[in-house]
C-alpha cells in the first residue's frame, strides 16, 4: 500500500488521532532482527540500521514499527523490513512467525530496559533471516552487517537506543549464542 493509500486507510490514525492513542493505551510493535545464515544454518551476520534519534543524535536501532489495525503480525513484519531494508530483502518469515521475546516499551525511564518517550508500546520481537539485498531506506542512515561477536561488543552496545542493545543480546541467546 502506497503512503497516498494509507493515508485514506481507515485503519491508518492520523497523526492527532496516533498521538491520543498513545496517550492512553499501549500500542502493538514488532520489531525484528535481520540475521544472514550460512549453507548449515547458523547465524553469520545480524543487520543493525544507523538512524538519527528525536535530538539528532546517531544511533543504532533495529528494523522497527507499528502494527495497524487489522495488519496481521507477520505482513506487519514484512512491511517493515521493506520499509527499512529495502524491497528486495527476501525475508524468510515463517507462515506462522512466533516471537523470541516480549518487550515492554514505557515513557518513564527505568521501569524496563526499553524506552519510547511517546508512549507505552508492547512489541513482539523475532529472528528474521534476509537472503536479497539489503540498503537502508527511509530514515535509515546506514545498514550494517555485525558479526555475533561484533554485537556483542560494549562499544557497538553503547549505541543502541530505546533497549535495542539489549534485545540484540536476547535475540543471540535464542540462537544459542553465548552472551
Amino acid at each position: 500500500m502506497s503512503p497516498l493509500e494509507l493515508d485514506r486507510d481507515p485503519a491508518w490514525l492520523s497523526r492527532e488521532e496516533l498521538d491520543a492513542a498513545r496517550g492512553r493505551l499501549p500500542i502493538l510493535y514488532v520489531d525484528a532482527v535481520p540475521v544472514r545464515v550460512d549453507d548449515r544454518g547458523e547465524v553469520s551476520a545480524l543487520g543493525v540500521l544507523l538512524r538519527l534519534d528525536g535530538e539528532g543524535r546517531v544511533c543504532r536501532e533495529l528494523v522497527s514499527g507499528r502494527v495497524l489495525h487489522h495488519e496481521r503480525v507477520r505482513d506487519a513484519l514484512l512491511r517493515h523490513i521493506e520499509k527499512d531494508l529495502g524491497p528486495v530483502a527476501l525475508p524468510r518469515v515463517p507462515a506462522s512467525p512466533q516471537p523470541f521475546t516480549v518487550a515492554e516499551y514505557f515513557p518513564t525511564p527505568g521501569v524496563t530496559p526499553f524506552h519510547d518517550p511517546r508512549q507505552h508500546a508492547v512489541s513482539l520481537a523475532y529472528v528474521v533471516p534476509v537472503a536479497g539485498d539489503c540498503a537502508p531506506q527511509n530514515d535509515a542512515l546506514d545498514l550494517t552487517w555485525l558479526t555475533p561477536e561484533q554485537a556483542l561488543d560494549p562499544g557497538v552496545q553503547a549505541e543502541m537506543e530505546r533497549g535495542h542493545g539489549v534485545l540484540l543480546r536476547q535475540a543471540l541467546a535464542h540462537l544459542g549464542r553465548a552472551v
